[in-house]
């Protein structure tokens, strides 16, 4: 439930001049019936940058491949593939579905899906079990043509020989010095969750037994999620430590050398701290289940990662996002520190853009919108970093509505979800009205609240209407309004 103050009455305007000098237009005041909001000139160029969230989901994976971005995440019971030709635009992509499975051993928790090209075929890893977590063992699947789309078949279970009948998780393939390698999380001397790394004589064929690491990582319950670089003489394996429901889920880091063999432990040097944590003055918690992908033109390095904007303790809400990482002195990547969810970031280099922009809900826009309000809403700051530019619009009063006026074929509406939100009814170009529950049982913010259908590209409303109802869990009915994201490829 919102708890934020009512924004005291401006005594002015601030003018025109100073908005353009700014970049911003002040916020309207909680009054009845306030007036269209104008927007004013964008930060930097729209259709050059992008923000996250990239998808609702968890454990992401992508890479760029022949034109488009190609993205999968857990989703339980199938593996999703979202294809998009830039980064801008995977929150908008339709997903495919390119595996589900009738065999009731590992058709339930299906999850980490990662896909790698070898030769002219792409090889599909991930863990599923029967519906019991200790049965989830690691599988691979392989493409009848090239495309990592699919479609796909089943290939094989991975089993090193010493764990053959042993829980395994997250399972990603790397090459060092020529050779192949399958790394996972899973039973081992150190932890129930810890790093172990087996031969592997093709994609799909395990040829030797599993060694286990001895994996720091400021916790002692997990260490899961290994992803590997390799670049200046080193392979450098990062991986995700703590239990994935805390806020402190984070990234720590081994290196091995090139000409050292990966399956003799004390050859992986251990680098001390993590290397991408939680980022509390941005809002970013539990930032980890990370991967690593070149932009299209090759020239730099990225990372897609999930993260949550509570500090609750919850395996919910978690969701995708990137940012481009670079290399320090010494050789090693540098991850950086997580940007806030909605943080305005260029596009990979080569990126073609997509023209696309947003509007806050005060009226700033880094395109063609407007937003206006009808009733009396309440305005303000107190949702701080949970929130687009650190502010949203909310109310509870039945009827009240605010309009988006936007140009282009789609549009996204992203707010906060709270114990005290209730049920908004939304509809483009005054059309049927569709219910969408704004309650959340824990607090977050940017939610993805609605996704329009794709509309012929032009001049669109998104209207979203208060209707004072809420389901039996939620303490009231309000409705918050934050950004909306408007698509136009």
């Amino acid at each position: 439930m919102h708890t934020e103050p009512r924004t005291a009455r401006r005594a002015a305007l601030v003018t025109a001049l100073l908005a353009l000098l700014l970049g911003f237009l002040s916020a309207p005041p909680a009054v009845s019936a306030p007036p269209a909001i104008a927007a004013s000139p964008a930060p930097a160029a729209a259709g050059t940058t992008f923000r996250n969230p990239l998808n609702p989901s968890a454990d992401p994976f992508t890479t760029y491949w022949n034109g488009a971005y190609y993205l999968t995440s857990t989703q339980g019971d199938s593996i999703r593939m979202w294809r998009s030709p830039s980064l801008s635009t995977l929150l908008s992509a339709d997903p495919v579905t390119v595996w589900t499975d009738t065999d009731t051993s590992r058709n339930r928790n299906i999850w980490a899906p990662e896909f790698f090209r070898f030769g002219d075929r792409w090889y599909l890893y991930y863990t599923a079990d029967d519906g019991t977590d200790e049965h989830h063992r690691l599988y691979v699947l392989e493409s009848e043509r090239d495309d990592p789309a699919g479609p796909y078949h089943f290939k094989a279970r991975l089993t090193p020989p010493n764990h053959a009948s042993d829980f395994a998780i997250d399972p990603s393939v790397f090459q060092h010095d020529g050779r192949l390698y399958l790394a996972y999380s899973g039973l081992n001397p150190y932890q129930h969750n810890g790093l172990n790394i087996a031969p592997m004589s093709n994609p799909y064929t395990v040829s030797g037994d599993a060694v286990a690491l001895d994996a720091a990582g400021g916790c002692p319950e997990v260490r899961e999620g290994p992803e590997f670089l390799n670049r200046n003489g080193r392979t450098w394996m990062t991986y995700s430590t703590c239990d994935t429901g805390k806020p402190d889920y984070q990234v720590w880091m081994m290196s091995l050398p090139n000409g050292a063999d990966p399956l003799l432990p004390r050859n992986w040097t251990q680098r001390s701290g993590p290397v991408f944590s939680r980022a509390d003055d941005r809002g970013v918690y539990g930032p980890g289940h990370h991967a690593f992908f070149r932009s299209p033109d090759g020239t730099e390095d990225w990372m897609v990662y999930h993260a949550k904007t509570t500090s609750t303790y919850t395996y919910t809400d978690r969701t995708t996002r990137a940012q481009k990482i670079t290399w320090n002195a010494d050789g090693s990547p540098n991850l950086g520190r997580p940007l806030a969810l909605g943080a305005t970031q260029d596009l990979p280099s080569g990126d073609p853009g997509s023209g696309g922009h947003w509007i806050n809900d005060d009226g700033r826009s880094s395109g063609d919108g407007t937003v206006a309000y009808t009733g009396g809403w309440n305005s303000g700051t107190g949702c701080a970093t949970q929130c687009f530019w650190g502010d949203d619009h909310w109310s509870d009063r039945a009827g009240n509505t605010a309009t988006f006026t936007f140009t282009g074929t789609r549009v996204a509406l992203l707010s906060v979800r709270d114990t005290g939100n209730g049920i908004a009814a939304l509809s483009i170009d005054g059309g049927t009205e569709r219910r969408v529950d704004f309650y959340g049982a824990i607090r977050t913010g940017e939610s993805v609240q609605y996704l329009s259908p794709r509309l012929p590209y032009g001049r669109h409303t998104l209207r979203v209407r208060v209707t004072g109802e809420h389901n039996a869990a939620s303490q009231g009915g309000f409705v918050s309004v934050d950004r909306a994201e408007v698509y136009t490829s």
